[in-house]
């Protein structure tokens, strides 16, 4: 992954230069995530502004946890796709996705061609099944994660408390590679 490089032109005729994330874009992570509208800070995981943050990000980049896109038009950092591991046992076959584009490059295929790709990196990794978590409001990400087949698995109501303090339900959507699980129609044991 970190020799992946990638240039795709958006349906305006765009260049953006795709390329695996590391240590020398911290600078540019935190100046996407301070441009980013208070609204879009909201729903972030994590706070993309503080350093510390977007140090562990790169921590986990360099231990192998995470493997990340970051797109670029010319100079400017403008989005990134993420998928995420947990090396816990009996998750360490599941990935969760995570995705940010600049306002101005929403609505124009970068979201989708990110998501896309980072998938294909998640199956290259050996990933049978993908997460992505998002509230009920961010209905254009709900949107692109269905076009890739992805599936609600469940809704958790007030379970995000945003940085206004606000609760917000949460969607879990997921995608499982290889198919359905033999074991879905088995009753289950307790």
């Amino acid at each position: 992954m970190k020799n992946y490089q990638r240039k795709i032109t958006l349906a305006d005729k765009t260049p953006i230069q795709l390329r695996a994330m590391n240590r020398k874009d911290r600078d540019a992570v935190l100046a996407f995530a301070k441009a980013l509208p208070a609204e879009d800070l909201l729903f972030l995981r994590v706070d993309l502004t503080e350093p510390d943050v977007v140090d562990n990000w790169i921590a986990n980049l360099e231990a192998g946890n995470s493997t990340s896109i970051a797109a670029f038009d010319g100079d400017e950092f403008i989005g990134y796709a993420t998928v995420h591991t947990n090396r816990a046992h009996w998750t360490r076959h599941v990935g969760e996705i995570r995705v940010n584009v600049a306002p101005a490059f929403r609505t124009r295929g970068l979201g989708r061609v990110l998501i896309s790709e980072i998938f294909d990196i998640a199956r290259e990794q050996g990933l049978k099944k993908l997460m992505a978590n998002m509230t009920v409001d961010q209905r254009g990400a709900q949107a692109a994660f269905r076009r890739l087949g992805f599936v609600v698995e469940a809704m958790m109501a007030d379970f995000v408390q945003d940085a206004e303090g606000n609760y917000r339900d949460m969607i879990i959507m997921s995608f499982d590679i290889d198919g359905h699980s033999q074991q879905v129609d088995a009753p289950v044991k307790i």
